[in-house]
């Protein structure tokens, strides 16, 4: 048992609900008991191993709901491009795009892959993030797919993070199957998913439904291959139009809907009746300098929890700091502090849908939970760039030492 005291603690991240002098007692990797000091159970008091934390702000760790983080190569050249005036399609034509990232996943080694994933993956631990999804999506042949979320499981193993994968084979489609869409569906469904989830490598399945991703037809397809195999599903839309979708995937009791900027009131109603979390993704929406914006009031109104995550991707979202995500959640979406923290932990942890992840500090909990460099909760959507986390503690132990001790 460990006693770490002397903290300033917000259970849920609610910067209205932040305990002064609390303490959180943590046996093993789960919590025992959190509150106020004077409340401590007379059981644990005489605990010999203590961690004292000077008054410092404490929170549940963070929760990056939605990633790409394993791909390889970047595109930053086509981003220079598109800077200096070739469009989206005159950079596809030349063989840019998602094509030149799968190109290049492709012909990467596992090893490689784990590499450029590891330094995307530190970046986002130093900040604080303690759970994350990783999607494949960038191979769209099973070999590749399979290479993909072999590393993201190697990443929660090696690294003192949890892991949840995705399964993304309809993300795009393939050259080899170019004005086929109907046929790598079928490949898909019947080949690629019932072979990653045999070998024990899929936690969930996304799939892109977009006028330049996926029908609505096809896309149901694969929620219902996943359906048939027992896994949560996911989807992309409405990003960039409506095409219902959210609501097809609510009927499907999605975990969550993402990107949602073109989403309407009939499909914030389906979310809602499904419990489906809507996940917010402002670094795409500021990279690809898209003007339409997710309907917050909406969310709002019919109470749809609303998460917050990085999108890391070598396209629409190169970004690996979550708390930036905060920055431009609040600054862009105008979301209070409270949603957007809130979107990184309790309805994070909805979207993720991993058990080992509660997004709260409660006795029950896996003990994940960041030591804070600031004095409010506001400061960690307000400063960009600031260094800002001290410690990191997951499973009850310490992940992450800034004062330079790290695991």
């Amino acid at each position: 048992m460990t006693l770490w005291t002397h903290a300033r603690v917000a259970p849920a991240a609610d910067p209205e609900h932040v305990i002064d002098d609390a303490v959180i007692a943590v046996r093993d990797d789960t919590v025992e008991w959190c509150g106020p000091a004077q409340e401590l159970p007379e059981a644990l008091r005489d605990v010999g191993d203590r961690r004292h934390l000077a008054g410092a702000l404490v929170t549940p760790g963070l929760i990056d709901c939605h990633t790409h983080l394993v791909y390889g190569g970047n595109r930053a050249e086509e981003f220079a491009q598109r800077l200096a005036g070739a469009s989206y399609e005159e950079i596809a034509r030349r063989g840019g795009g998602i094509v030149s990232t799968v190109r290049a996943t492709r012909a990467a080694s596992e090893e490689a892959l784990y590499d450029s994933a590891l330094r995307r993956l530190d970046a986002l631990r130093g900040e604080g993030v303690t759970a994350m999804e990783i999607k494949s999506g960038y191979g769209l042949d099973l070999e590749t797919e399979r290479k993909m979320l072999r590393v993201a499981r190697r990443l929660g193993e090696t690294r003192p993070v949890t892991v949840s994968t995705t399964f993304l084979g309809a993300h795009a489609l393939p050259p080899e199957y170019a004005g086929r869409p109907d046929e790598y569906i079928d490949l898909v469904c019947g080949v690629m998913l019932p072979a990653l989830a045999r070998e024990g490598l899929v936690d969930a399945v996304d799939v892109f439904c977009e006028n330049i991703g996926f029908s609505l037809a096809q896309s149901e397809r694969v929620l219902q291959a996943a359906r048939g195999l027992g896994l949560p599903v996911k989807i992309h839309a409405e990003q960039l139009s409506l095409m219902g979708g959210s609501a097809m995937a609510a009927g499907y009791g999605a975990l969550s809907a993402d990107h949602l900027e073109y989403l309407d009131e009939a499909g914030v109603q389906a979310l809602r009746a499904a419990g489906t979390v809507a996940v917010l993704l402002p670094g795409a929406y500021y990279f690809i300098r898209e003007t339409q914006l997710p309907p917050l009031n909406l969310l709002r109104r019919h109470g749809v929890p609303m998460a917050i995550a990085t999108d890391s991707n070598p396209g629409t979202s190169p970004t690996t700091s979550l708390l930036l995500m905060l920055n431009m959640a609040c600054t862009l979406f105008r979301m209070t502090v409270r949603e957007a923290l809130a979107g990184v932990t309790t309805h994070a942890a909805r979207a993720l849908g991993h058990p080992q992840v509660r997004g709260r500090l409660e006795p029950g909990a896996p003990a994940d939970f960041v030591v804070w460099n600031v004095d409010t909760l506001a400061e960690l959507a307000y400063w960009s760039g600031l260094d800002r986390c001290r410690l990191v503690v997951r499973h009850g132990e310490v992940a992450l030492d800034k004062r330079g001790r790290t695991a």
